[in-house]
């Protein structure tokens, strides 16, 4: 990335600005807030694309007075558990974080993040979705108790964090870990160096 690009995380997820913070990035975050139902037969890949640009753009337009130039990249992403039919997001109650972990337990799941990078004049914005498979040990009613008593899962999709407690629990991911932690950081680069070319 050139010294003169700003970036824009258009997020409050405290996992998101780490995984850019320790990477290396400066960058400010603006949240973007979104409606993130799912729409009617909207499949999941569908659901994290369509909702990571919304977000990108609700933020350009926030900041739109501000008159932003080429130089500055917006980044959103939005993330997803799927296993079988069922699509997770984050657990609407204790209950809802129960029956999610019952499912995952013992089971290998896709991890989709829907990532929008746009930049700041409108110009160009770029999606993707990254994908990443996670398989979870087989789990007892005892260790999802437990779990669910640490309050870690009530604001994480699929109710677990990797990079927390819940990691424990994982026995194999295939794809980005960072994927799973709601920002793919390779792809993210790749996509700001490209971006950041046809800016010259």
């Amino acid at each position: 990335m050139a010294r003169k690009s700003k970036l824009i995380l258009a997020s409050a997820s405290p996992r998101r600005a780490e995984i850019l913070r320790n990477a290396g990035f400066d960058f400010e975050v603006v949240p973007a807030h979104a409606d993130e139902s799912l729409r009617p037969n909207e499949a999941a890949t569908d659901h994290v694309r369509r909702l990571a640009e919304e977000k990108a753009r609700i933020v350009a337009r926030q900041l739109a007075k501000d008159a932003v130039g080429d130089s500055t990249f917006i980044i959103a992403a939005d993330t997803v558990v799927v296993i079988g039919s069922d699509i997770f997001g984050k657990p609407s109650s204790a209950a809802n974080a129960r029956e999610m972990l019952r499912r995952l337990s013992g089971k290998t799941h896709e991890v989709y993040t829907g990532l929008a990078v746009l930049q700041g004049n409108g110009a160009a914005i770029r999606t993707a979705v990254e994908t990443t498979r996670v398989t979870f040990a087989a789990l007892s009613e005892k260790e999802i108790e437990g779990y669910i008593a640490t309050g870690e899962p009530c604001d994480k999709a699929g109710a677990y964090a990797i990079q927390g407690q819940g990691g424990k629990f994982i026995s194999r991911i295939e794809g980005c870990y960072f994927n799973v932690m709601g920002l793919p950081l390779a792809r993210l680069y790749a996509t700001l160096r490209d971006l950041n070319k046809d800016a010259r």
